[in-house]
């Protein structure tokens, strides 16, 4: 591929090097961990590799050891954010399997507003669309990923397939779930956690009319 001249977008970032030495990890660990703060308290202007450095206590130089820039920082917390939320669909899925999940709805409603509640660099981040192509990508998968464990809870729950409709349903809790907590999540103040058991209601009712209609097909 040859190279374009002229104006146009920034080429993105190298990938960062993996720290392999236990301080190395730490020092990876600070750095993420200051620039959610910074993120969350002073919003996404105030994300310099200079003040992620003095938040993080540690010298500048060694944060490009790691991040070329500010934006693979990004997109580091950003992927971050997203290993949480795979890890609790992975989470609920090994519950539903091993009988442990009876309150799908709630339970599934309480494990992400948690996710979404630890994360408030993320709410910045999200809020403001402060996303490469390539974090957005992985926020699609993201979503995709969610979809599929929790069809795997509703086939397991339901005795069978959903097929095409349990696909479409699972989709759509997904969408619902994710747009309404991150506008319960996305303020500086404390969240609105009537609007979280609003959602849990609303999401009772579509599951319980699922179900009739999988029984329904199944049957």
């Amino acid at each position: 591929m040859t190279e374009a001249t002229g104006p146009g977008p920034k080429p993105r970032s190298r990938l960062p090097r993996q720290p392999q030495q236990a301080r190395s990890r730490a020092r990876v660990e600070a750095v993420l961990a200051a620039a959610d703060r910074i993120l969350s308290l002073e919003g996404y202007e105030a994300l310099t590799m200079r003040r992620i450095a003095e938040e993080a206590g540690t010298p500048v130089g060694s944060i490009y050891q790691f991040y070329p820039d500010k934006s693979a920082v990004v997109d580091a917390l950003g992927q971050r954010y997203l290993d949480a939320f795979a890890a609790a669909i992975d989470a609920l899925v090994a519950r539903a399997i091993g009988g442990e999940l009876t309150d799908l709805v709630d339970t599934m409603v309480d494990v992400y507003a948690e996710v979404f509640r630890s994360q408030p660099g993320g709410m910045t981040l999200w809020a403001g669309r402060h996303l490469s192509p390539e974090l957005a990508r992985a926020d699609e998968a993201s979503n995709t990923l969610i979809a599929q464990g929790l069809l795997t809870i509703v086939e397991h729950l339901t005795g069978g397939p959903g097929g095409e409709r349990a696909e479409r349903a699972t989709r759509m809790v997904v969408w619902a779930a994710n747009a309404v907590l991150h506008e319960v999540f996305k303020g500086d103040g404390e969240p609105d956690l009537e609007t979280v058991d609003e959602l849990k209601r609303m999401l009772n009712s579509y599951w319980e009319d699922l179900r009739e209609r999988l029984a329904t097909a199944q049957g």
